[in-house]
C-alpha cells in the first residue's frame, strides 16, 4: 500500500492547488485533504461545487512514465467506484474519462495534472460528493451524493482510506506496466461502453457506439458510417 503523508485542511482554494505547492518543493507521496474548496475545479478549468460534506483529496506522486499517466485517471475512478460499492453498498459506474456515476448522476470527478519542478509529479485530484445535500441550480439535475442516493451519512475519512487502499493495489499494476489488467477492470465498471454517445471535442461532435478503450486510454467510437474514431479528449453524452 502507498505510504502517504496526510495534510488535512479546513479550507483551500483547491486540493490540487495546495498539492502543487508541495510538488514544486519536491515533496511527494502525499495526500492533501480539505473539508471544503473555495475554488474547486474540474477539467477545462470548470468550477466544481465543493461545499462542506464532500471528500476533496489530491494525491501527489512522483511520475516517470509520462506517456502512460492517463492510466492514473482510470485507476482513480475504479478505486472510487469500488470503495462506494464496498462501503456504501451502492452501484457506482465509471464514465470515460474521469467521472463516477450513481444512478446515471455524477457523484465524483477526477482531475489529474502533471507538475514539473525539481522532478515530475502527478496530482490525482478526487472530488466525491459524500454527505452533500444540495447543489447549485446549474447542476442539480446531473449531480448526486452518497447521502442523496442512499439516505445515509458516511464517514469521509473512512472513504478516503478505502479509496487509497484500492488505488494502491492498482498503482502496483501501473508501476509494473500491467496496463491490460487496469483496462479490463475499468471495463467491468464502465457506464460508457456499449452505449450510443456523442463526443464533443474541440474538432467537432462525433456520434457513435463506444466500443472500447485503447492502450493510450482513448475512447474508441464506431461511427454510424462504420468508421472507427479515436477520441483523445472530449465530453461524453449518452444519446
Amino acid at each position: 500500500m502507498l505510504k502517504l503523508k496526510f495534510y488535512n485542511f479546513d479550507a483551500v482554494s483547491s486540493t490540487n492547488d495546495k498539492a502543487k505547492e508541495f510538488a514544486l518543493e519536491g515533496k511527494y507521496n502525499l495526500a492533501i485533504t480539505a473539508k471544503k474548496q473555495l475554488k474547486g475545479r474540474g477539467r477545462f478549468n470548470r468550477s466544481w461545487s465543493s461545499n462542506l460534506g464532500g471528500l476533496y483529496m489530491t494525491l501527489v506522486l512522483k511520475e516517470k512514465d509520462l506517456d502512460k499517466s492517463k492510466y492514473l485517471t482510470l485507476i482513480a475512478t475504479i478505486s472510487v467506484a469500488k470503495s462506494i460499492k464496498d462501503i456504501c453498498s451502492l452501484e457506482a459506474k465509471v464514465k470515460w474519462p474521469n467521472d463516477v456515476l450513481i444512478e446515471d448522476k455524477k457523484a465524483c470527478g477526477i482531475l489529474t495534472e502533471l507538475i514539473h519542478g525539481k522532478g515530475t509529479y502527478e496530482l490525482v485530484g478526487i472530488g466525491l460528493n459524500v454527505n452533500n445535500s444540495g447543489f447549485p441550480n446549474s447542476i442539480k439535475n446531473e449531480a448526486t451524493s452518497l447521502k442523496i442516493a442512499s439516505g445515509r451519512k458516511f464517514d469521509a475519512g473512512k472513504l478516503s482510506k478505502e479509496i487509497i487502499k484500492n488505488f494502491s493495489k492498482l498503482y502496483i499494476c501501473y508501476q509494473n506496466k500491467k496496463y491490460g489488467k487496469i483496462i479490463d477492470l475499468w471495463k467491468s465498471y464502465s457506464h460508457t461502453l456499449g452505449k450510443k454517445v456523442m463526443a464533443k471535442t474541440l474538432n467537432g461532435d462525433f456520434i457513435g457506439e463506444a466500443i472500447g478503450v485503447d492502450k493510450d486510454c482513448s475512447l474508441i467510437l464506431k461511427l454510424e458510417t462504420g468508421e472507427l474514431k479515436t477520441i483523445i479528449e472530449a465530453d461524453i453524452f449518452v444519446v
